[in-house]
């Protein structure tokens, strides 16, 4: 009997896209994947680093597979085995902790030491983590999460340098795969009758940069975008997260034209005042920001737009809290993705002064996801009467099925497993008590 895996991802698109590709690995040597709960010969943990209890939450799922089969082989690989894999080591039941570069030869290394120790009598994981400096290669990925949509990695790595981030010690450099290895996967995604591709990386926007650790600019990111818009079979192309400073007006006004393109920005701010901008050391100031959502607007005035914030940073007064609340609240975005501040390792933020207690961060975060919430409300009211086309969802909830429109409004209606994975025209009606949107079908399947 062919060998059994299961994996768990912890984090974002990006590490989604990863677990896909180190899965199809497994594949190509007659693994067998099953489901986390199942019971398995090896369990893999991709693991984050952006949340704060990442340590408690990967030995909770630790402890969730030895229950499953405490014979079993737990590896763990991602930022955070990256950033502290003696750490990860530690945690009882742990077998294998690989870094950066090392994830993507999982089966090397777990070949390797099944054949040295099948009795498992060693003590102790191993651990095959590289110095972040030699991660200056490119791998490319995408995941499949439902038959609906696939998430696509362009690029990997960061080159900025902010005060509070880790994801360049976790990831290194900037680096993009080539156009065509992306216009590859992007076609075989299309071949598996996927509606919807959603590009991710740690900084899209810096597509081009490094292909395989060099700096020479061989495409931009406008150059991706356009020659996606021309992949068949494709019905929607979505940009999961972009810089303000990287979203230049040729994108917006091509996204605002294209084919395949949906009408959905998400633009990390982090801060709407320009002192903590600084303190950060984010490439753009607040009008910078201001000057982004007002192009989206004028050639897409029905677009949605999300925003990442993060509150407590260091130094954060209640003056700067409410400037930034205020900024938000005046600026025509469709809802927040609210951080709060967390102490990292080996980061300047982790050394500044002006600490901010948890209680006052966590006032602020509920403050600024009440915004979040009448923000979402005022851009699906927004809504209502419009006719957009909805990709609807795979999954049964609770007798319902959901979907999203093109400018990511998410609508319901009673479950139909006829609907799944197809497009369809309707007409945005009203509002649900749970927050989601009803609809009437204007025109049947756009897309079966």
């Amino acid at each position: 009997m062919n060998k059994k895996v299961a994996f768990y991802t912890l984090g974002c698109k990006l590490n989604f896209s990863e677990t896909s590709t180190i899965a199809r690995s497994f594949e190509k040597e007659d693994f067998e994947r099953v489901d986390f709960s199942e019971k398995a010969d090896i369990y893999v943990i991709n693991t984050c680093s952006v949340t704060e209890n990442a340590d408690k939450r990967f030995k909770t799922i630790v402890k969730q597979a030895q229950k499953g089969n405490p014979e079993a082989f737990v590896v763990a690989v991602g930022c955070y085995a990256q950033l502290k894999p003696e750490e990860l080591a530690a945690v009882d039941g742990v077998d294998l902790v690989l870094g950066a570069t090392e994830k993507f030869k999982i089966t090397d290394y777990l070949n390797d030491l099944l054949d040295s120790d099948p009795e498992r009598s060693r003590r102790g994981a191993q651990i095959h983590s590289c110095e972040i400096e030699e991660a200056d290669f490119y791998v490319g990925s995408y995941a499949i999460g439902d038959r609906t949509r696939a998430f696509l990695k362009v690029q990997d790595g960061c080159d900025y340098k902010c005060t509070y981030c880790t994801i360049p010690l976790a990831r290194g450099i900037s680096r993009s795969d080539t156009l065509e290895n992306v216009l590859l996967n992007a076609r075989e995604i299309a071949s598996k009758n996927i509606k919807e591709i959603v590009l991710t990386g740690v900084n899209i926007g810096d597509y081009g940069k490094g292909e395989f650790g060099n700096k020479r600019h061989e495409h931009t990111f406008l150059d991706l975008v356009k020659a996606l818009d021309q992949i068949d079979g494709i019905h929607r192309l979505r940009i999961s997260s972009i810089e303000p400073n990287l979203l230049k007006n040729e994108t917006i006004d091509f996204v605002a034209q294209s084919n395949s393109f949906v009408p959905h920005f998400h633009i990390p701010l982090q801060s709407g005042s320009d002192e903590i901008l600084k303190l950060m050391r984010r490439r753009y100031l607040s009008n910078l920001y201001v000057d982004r959502v007002k192009r989206i607007k004028e050639t897409m005035p029905h677009a949605c737009i999300g925003v990442d914030v993060i509150v407590g940073f260091p130094g954060e007064t209640d003056e700067h809290f409410l400037e930034t609340y205020h900024f938000l609240n005046e600026l025509d975005i469709s809802y927040l993705h609210v951080f709060t501040y967390s102490e990292r390792d080996n980061t300047l933020a982790a050394e500044m002064d002006q600490v901010v207690p948890k209680k006052v961060r966590s006032k602020r975060s509920k403050m600024l996801r009440g915004l979040s919430a009448k923000k979402r409300r005022a851009f699906y009211e927004s809504q209502l009467g419009a006719v957009r086309t909805v990709l609807f969802e795979g999954e049964n909830k609770s007798g319902y099925i959901h979907g999203f429109t093109e400018n990511y409004v998410k609508v319901k209606a009673p479950w139909n497993p006829a609907l799944v994975n197809t497009l369809h025209q309707v007409e945005l009606t009203e509002i649900d008590e749970d927050g989601l949107v009803r609809f009437d079908f204007v025109s049947a399947s756009v897309s079966a």
